[in-house]
């Protein structure tokens, strides 16, 4: 029986050129090679698997090779090429900072160093995991990693840069390792399927590399685990999906479906299928939305290669997006992202999931209901709305509607021509106008309200301005009478009024009366309305001798003296007398 081997160890890259995913550090150092400039301290930073420990070996390889390839690769034949693949090489070392990461192993490494090496032109020392070293290790390779012997060259590599120091940092060349794409993954495991005589179905490949999470290393572990699992070495889709425990694609294109034509009862019956399975209700959750991202991605061919999966998948999430409108597609997306942000801390998880997927079945029905439009009632027995029959022009077969609308008088006697005239409710209550501004316009109307508010200011500004002192207390005296609140109303008739230009200066007794008619936002708009002047402006003011009742009087408080008191009390209360004769009081005196 052969001993076996991983794919991890056994197609572990040899030379530059087999590493995947990482070109900017391979050529980057190649061309170091190329013009002899070594630098004497390398830090390779990524996530874990892409190949941080395996550039360092060939970077090491390289630099003590004697037959140097063309394109600067090593041989693999010669002495110190030799000796490194057998694990003897007296001028290579490896150390792990995770079980060395004390003092002690740095001063034997900083011993090491000192001694020029025998064979070879440098001595390398690569140290993994180079974060997990103590503070005061790292203190002591400080000085040695600075001014280091002209033959000696350290390779850091780590998967936790902001655990290093910034003195280490400076003092070393920064390599940023990216993570693989799925793409290369798969293509990698295409290749090593053609070695191994491998059967494999792409799309088992594809969900190989997306579980792997960019880590080459992991998605060749998962795919050792996947071949050990079939008989006949073959790799196929759903074989994939059982020994991974993945939700398949079938499941959420089917839910998209459903979703689509509204059924959500067959909605509710696939996602009990799913939980039977064996998958939590976050992992469906997460799946639905990471499918539904995939079709709106596919909505636009400029964006469809960022779908990394094979070209049948992408091909089938481009046929269902042409069926969904967008505003579904958000519209579900976010109904996912509420429900996987509320999971947790939900009772009931099942009926937290089942409400959501209740709400996207009715994403269709609910967007036909508020774009279908409503007929607006015509209160206004003066207006009358003919439609004609459409007529086409002379230029172009363009239908056009014309409209007719009777002319109709303004409330100045002004004429106004059939375009212009706008219906709009008279402002004449102030009640009114308060619930037109308490009630929030909804989303959909904001365009026709916005077209109803620059006709109504077109037509005030066109209008003759009736502003003067007479029309302005006739119109504050209107707006006072309709008021339904006594209080406000008391301080609306008290107020002294004064016009300025433009400006009326509104004079009253108190603190409080001045809060109420600052509060009150419709006066201003009314009295602009009213008198067909937009740039009326009010000021109000605190005159502390105006008194609500009569405004030439001016009000003197006095109070009670003790006496006073008893003797009213006593006119008012037969037994206030009678204790005041008991106790012998005199208040006559």
């Amino acid at each position: 029986m052969s001993e076996f081997i991983v794919s991890a160890r056994k197609y572990r890259p040899a030379r530059f050129s087999d590493v995947v995913g990482q070109e900017h550090v391979s050529e980057t150092l190649k061309n170091a090679l190329r013009q002899e400039k070594i630098a004497h301290a390398f830090l390779f930073c990524g996530p874990r698997g892409v190949g941080k420990t395996t550039n360092a070996r060939i970077l090491a390889k390289i630099l003590n090779c004697t037959s140097r390839t063309s394109d600067f690769e090593a041989c693999g034949k010669c002495a110190s090429c030799t000796s490194f693949e057998s694990n003897s090489s007296f001028v290579i070392f490896e150390l792990d900072a995770a079980s060395n990461s004390s003092v002690e192993n740095i001063r034997g490494l900083i011993e090491q160093v000192r001694i020029p090496p025998q064979s070879g032109k440098y001595k390398v020392f690569i140290i993994d995991e180079v974060h997990m070293l103590s503070q005061s290790a790292f203190n002591a390779f400080l000085k040695t990693l600075e001014e280091p012997p002209p033959y000696a060259i350290f390779i850091l590599a780590t998967t936790e840069k902001h655990k290093i120091l910034p003195t280490i940092l400076s003092r070393c060349q920064v390599f940023d390792f990216k993570r693989i794409t799925n793409a290369a993954i798969v293509t990698h495991l295409m290749k090593i399927c053609a070695l191994e005589v491998i059967d494999a179905d792409e799309a088992a490949l594809h969900i190989v590399a997306s579980k792997s999470d960019g880590s080459l290393r992991d998605a060749l572990s998962i795919f050792d685990r996947l071949v050990s699992a079939s008989s006949n070495n073959k790799l196929s889709l759903s074989d994939a999906v059982q020994n991974l425990n993945v939700l398949d694609f079938d499941y959420f294109f089917k839910l998209t479906q459903e979703a689509a034509a509204s059924n959500e009862s067959e909605m509710i019956l696939i996602f009990d299928e799913i939980q039977h399975n064996g998958f939590e209700g976050d992992i469906f959750i997460q799946g639905f939305a990471e499918h539904l991202r995939q079709l709106l991605v596919s909505k636009n061919p400029k964006t469809l290669h960022l779908i990394e999966q094979s070209e049948s998948l992408k091909q089938r999430y481009a046929e269902q997006a042409a069926l969904l409108p967008t505003s579904f597609i958000l519209t579900a997306l976010d109904i996912l992202n509420t429900c996987d942000i509320n999971y947790k801390s939900a009772r009931s998880k099942r009926l937290h999931v089942e409400l959501a997927l209740l709400k996207i079945a009715h994403i269709i029905n609910y967007t036909k209901f508020v774009a279908q439009p409503t007929e607006k009632k015509n209160n206004d027995p003066a207006i009358e709305v003919k439609k004609e029959t459409p007529k086409p022009t002379s230029s172009a077969s363009v239908k056009e509607t014309s409209v007719k609308v009777e002319a109709k008088k303004d409330n100045l006697g002004t004429t106004l021509a059939p375009q212009d005239y706008v219906p709009k409710p008279e402002p004449a209550r102030a009640s009114e106008v308060k619930s037109s501004y308490a009630v929030a316009p909804k989303i959909g109307d904001l365009e026709s309200i916005a077209m109803e508010i620059a006709a109504s200011e077109a037509m005030i500004s066109e209008s003759v301005s009736r502003l003067s002192f007479d029309n302005l207390k006739e119109s504050w005296s209107k707006y006072t009478e309709t008021h339904e609140r006594p209080s406000v109303k008391s301080v609306l008739k008290s107020a002294v009024l004064k016009l300025e230009g433009k400006k009326v200066n509104v004079t009253v007794g108190s603190v409080m009366s001045k809060s109420f008619i600052i509060q009150e936002q419709n006066l201003s708009d009314f009295l602009r309305f009213d008198l067909s002047e937009p740039n009326l402006s009010l000021q109000v003011h605190i005159d502390e001798s105006i008194n609500p009742n009569n405004q030439s009087e001016v009000v003197v408080k006095r109070y009670l003296t003790a006496r006073e008191k008893l003797l009213l009390m006593m006119q008012v209360n037969p037994l206030v007398s009678d204790l005041a004769k008991r106790l012998d009081l005199k208040p006559d005196e």
